[in-house]
């Protein structure tokens, strides 16, 4: 005897699709949207639909975006000549929240990863190259994810753009603020003694 009805089950198994949410997460979802109201159901249904019909890839840097160009790449005061290769969209995110950067961006929309069946092929790699021939592009900054798969990918695509004459540089490795030393791998400690500077 089945005990959930058939849309509560099919809700939650929609649920347990999406990234990190396993089948106890997904259930409790679901009965949450259940206890709220129709109108919040419906907001979050239109949301998603929303995201699905109107979110569109930035024709330059290939963020998401609801205006091509983005907003990144329509600023006239952003530094056209430094670009910022990232893997995914919440890596721009997350270096724009540190206000740090001035540049433009490039998103990869993933990594190089051969055992998932992942080439250079499936990435905007082309379009990162064609980027780097025909603009005014000085420097590029690959930050990729400190792991094999943005290792191998940082490096094929160095091996890409050294030909082209821009400065290709990466983001700083090491350790995290308020770590300590006890917890941190060989690869994070090799780094942080490699990146080390003057005080």
């Amino acid at each position: 005897m089945k005990v959930t009805a058939e849309p509560v089950s099919r809700l939650i198994d929609e649920l347990n699709k999406l990234p990190t949410i396993g089948p106890k997460t997904a259930s409790r979802l679901a009965f949450y949207i259940l206890r709220g109201s129709k109108d919040d159901a419906e907001a979050l249904a239109q949301a998603i639909i929303d995201v699905k019909e109107k979110i569109v890839y930035c024709s330059e840097c290939f963020n998401l975006t609801e205006h091509d160009p983005c907003p990144v790449c329509s600023n006239k005061d952003r530094d056209r000549q430094i670009l910022c290769v990232v893997e995914e969209p919440l890596d721009v995110v997350a270096l724009e929240k540190t206000h740090e950067f001035n540049g433009l961006y490039h998103v990869l929309h993933g990594h190089i990863d051969p055992i998932n069946g992942i080439m250079a092929d499936d990435l905007r790699i082309r379009e990162l190259v064609n980027r780097v021939k025909l603009g005014d592009v000085n420097e590029v900054i690959l930050a990729m994810n400190p792991n094999v798969e943005g290792r191998a990918t940082a490096n094929y695509i160095n091996r890409l753009l050294v030909p082209l004459g821009a400065t290709i540089s990466t983001l700083a490795t090491g350790l995290p603020v308020g770590g300590d030393l006890e917890y941190a791998d060989e690869i994070t400690l090799s780094n942080a003694l490699k990146g080390r500077r003057l005080i």
